[in-house]
């Protein structure tokens, strides 16, 4: 006996002493403490390095050869008047009227014979006169040609593809956001809020549709019935961080212990009941109460701002609203509900292990006792799901098959089998403190759950914004987001959305809309301007609020109209000369915001007087999407401590008529009927004779 008692010495190395006494359950159920470790590792590695959007780099083209240009309409037979020797501007005559007018604006190519002079564009329009500017600067020897040729010249329309049409190619715009995510996303990165089925269910009953992510649920309902509950013991990372903080608090100090089961059982179902109460009546209030969403958005507003800072630098971090206080409180306050009792939120509080326990009914394995057990009660201390009864038998709807009770069973008289496995079994006692009810319990809960759900819903209701008003806030949304009544039964406020998006152009809604709008996205563009390159945000949505458009659907989706504030804008009002918005909104490639003459005087009969009047910026409505650059511009130069304007003087602003929200159907063709729906009104007001001249704008 005694060499049997030193070889089981010998066998126990270091890491297993060490482990026995700082990690037991280690011990005990090894292989679920490798895949709860790992699950952790996954979620922070598609959290914090996948979703993370600074990996991306924008693609260096070192050499390629020039685009052949698109040639439309020719006109033929112009003859120089004059021309420019240092800028190479120049006035045109025509000998014959052409037969489709040349508008102002128009880039065409000059062509003296079969050479091709450049790409210029026609800035003034007056009779048969044209008068052309260079749209870069001639070389020498272009200029010489110029001012030695008599003509004629042919005029080549350089068919402008619109930058925000449907027509523009993908490789023209940037995309390399879109591209880094693709590249990074092995898997779905929004993978564990798939797999959250109360995420999925609620969200589809909120929403009255079917929500993608339901697939997901249903797969891991479908594996649960052969391992109950195992989402919760094997994979949930919520799960895995409570037991971490449970383990630190357990070696700081003497826990306080709840001793009496009692109601506490019970609240979980509750809860759950409350949530799918309050999404049959279109309030969504999973996202404050789910595992996965709340660890996510918690994640979010504690970890993202630290990774930020010291990945990047302190000054990009956004300062924290009232919103990221709240989340980060509730992630906490579930982390210190393990003071109570181990694992409190999972055993007693949390709705989505209150939907495994229900589904835990169609289990097809079970955790049972053999009738050699000697009733030790290791088991009972050892159970992290407190699903052993006093009498050491299984409470079902509890147990996730951890198998941490085997592991430290003296007799072995622990198997998970099948359910209706025969053999010699421990069975329940009937002890009054076990025989609760179960149709009692349900009805309870139903009951409870129904009261609380419609409290949720008044609660929200009167504190929600009331959204037909028309001076109600309407924050900007970001693109692809579904119309707002749906985006707020449809977003779970997980957070995500904000980790994915570069330079933190999505911010949470505090309580600006009530508890209705908390913590869903807008876009706040005094911050940072939506990035053309960039579909991060409906690419991670797991419920469908921010549909995953492709990147040449996004570039056209109108959030909203940026409006030029007169009063303020330096040009509008005459104080200085300004073309931040112009250049930026260029430099973006939407060409949405254009210089107008402001401020010409008239003489005494009412003709403008020459050298009067200057350049003033005015948004296009049917390029401008909305993206914000240009009001981010204004603010940061204009409106911030030192800078002469309290606010920026153009501002995006969304609602009815600047913004375009679809649940189905493509923005790009949405632009396209709307661009044939204004030539035909154009062509209906003014008329298509010959040698007449369409107007190119009014002011």
């Amino acid at each position: 006996m005694a060499k049997h008692r030193n070889n089981n010495r010998k066998r126990r190395g270091p890491i297993r002493r060490l482990l026995k006494r700082v990690a037991p359950t280690w011990l005990a159920s090894p292989a679920r403490r490798v895949i709860q470790s790992g699950c952790l590792l996954a979620f922070l590695w598609l959290f914090l390095y996948a979703c993370w959007p600074y990996t991306a780099r924008p693609v260096q083209v070192e050499s390629a050869p020039p685009p052949e240009i698109p040639i439309g309409q020719v006109w033929d037979g112009w003859l120089p008047e004059d021309v420019d020797p240092e800028s190479g501007r120049m006035v045109l005559i025509g000998q014959s009227v052409p037969r489709k007018p040349i508008a102002r604006k128009t880039i065409v190519d000059v062509v003296d014979g079969s050479e091709s002079l450049g790409a210029f564009e026609v800035v003034e329009v007056d009779g048969d006169k044209l008068t052309l500017q260079p749209v870069e600067p001639l070389e020498p020897a272009v200029l010489d040609w110029l001012l030695s040729s008599f003509g004629p010249w042919s005029l080549g329309e350089i068919v402008p593809i619109a930058n925000n049409s449907p027509e523009k190619a993908d490789a023209d715009w940037p995309s390399h956001y879109a591209d880094e995510l693709t590249a990074k996303e092995v898997v779905p990165i929004e993978m564990f809020l798939a797999l959250d089925p109360l995420v999925s269910i609620s969200t589809a009953l909120a929403g009255k549709c079917w929500v993608w992510s339901l697939t997901f649920a249903g797969v891991i309902l479908l594996i649960c019935t052969v391992v109950p509950r195992g989402f919760c013991g094997y994979v949930c990372p919520m799960g895995t961080l409570l037991d971490l903080c449970d383990w630190v608090i357990g070696r700081g100090r003497r826990r306080r212990r709840t001793t009496v089961r009692g109601g506490w059982a019970r609240l979980k179902y509750y809860v759950l009941a409350a949530t799918l109460v309050a999404s049959l009546f279109g309030v969504l209030i999973s996202g404050f109460v789910a595992a996965i969403p709340v660890i996510t958005r918690g994640m979010a507003f504690l970890l993202t701002p630290l990774q930020m800072g010291l990945a990047r630098d302190w000054h990009q971090v956004p300062l924290p609203g009232v919103g990221h206080y709240l989340s980060i409180g509730l992630l906490l306050f579930v982390l210190a509900l393990g003071w109570l009792r181990p694992r409190f939120w999972c055993k007693y509080v949390c709705p989505t292990g209150a939907l495994f326990s229900i589904g835990n009914r169609l289990r097809l394995t079970q955790r049972k006792v053999a009738s050699s057990c000697v009733e030790c009660g290791k088991c009972v201390d050892v159970c992290p799901f407190d699903a052993i009864r006093a009498d050491f038998t299984t409470r079902t709807a509890d147990c996730t098959f951890c198998r941490t009770c085997s592991g430290v069973c003296p007799s072995r008289s622990i198997r998970f089998v099948g359910r209706w496995s025969g053999g010699t079994w421990r069975r329940p006692d009937d002890s009054p403190t076990e025989k609760t009810s179960p149709r009692r319990r349900s009805f309870l809960a139903a009951c409870l759950g129904t009261m609380a759900g419609m409290a949720g819903i008044g609660l929200m209701k009167a504190t929600g914004a009331r959204l037909a008003d028309a001076d109600a806030i309407r924050p900007v949304r970001p693109p692809g987001s579904v119309p707002e009544r749906e985006f707020l039964q449809l977003c779970i406020r997980c957070g995500e959305c904000f980790q994915a998006c570069p330079n933190s152009v999505l911010q949470p809604v505090a309580f600006e809309q009530g508890l209705e709008g908390l913590w869903t996205p807008q876009v706040v563009a005094d911050w940072s301007g939506c990035e053309p390159s960039c579909n991060n945000c409906g690419r991670v949505c797991p419920t469908g609020a921010i549909r995953p458009l492709p990147i040449d659907e996004k570039r056209v989706a109108r959030i909203g109209l940026a409006v030029v504030d007169k009063q303020t804008c330096l040009p509008h009002a005459g104080v200085g000369a300004c073309q931040l918005c112009v250049d930026e909104c260029t430099s973006a490639g939407y060409d949405a915001i254009e210089f107008i003459q402001v401020g010409t005087e008239a003489d005494d009969q009412g003709m403008p007087i020459p050298d009067t009047g200057h350049l003033a910026p005015v948004v296009l409505p049917d390029k401008c999407v909305g993206c914000g650059i240009c009001q981010t511009r204004c603010h940061k130069l204009l409106a911030g401590a030192n800078g002469p304007l309290d606010e920026s003087a153009i501002q995006v602003i969304a609602g009815d008529g600047n913004e375009d929200r679809l649940t189905t159907g493509s923005y790009r063709e949405l632009r396209k009927n709307e661009q044939q729906a204004r030539e035909e009104q154009r062509q209906q007001r003014f008329g298509e004779e010959d040698g007449g001249y369409l107007p190119d704008s009014i002011e």
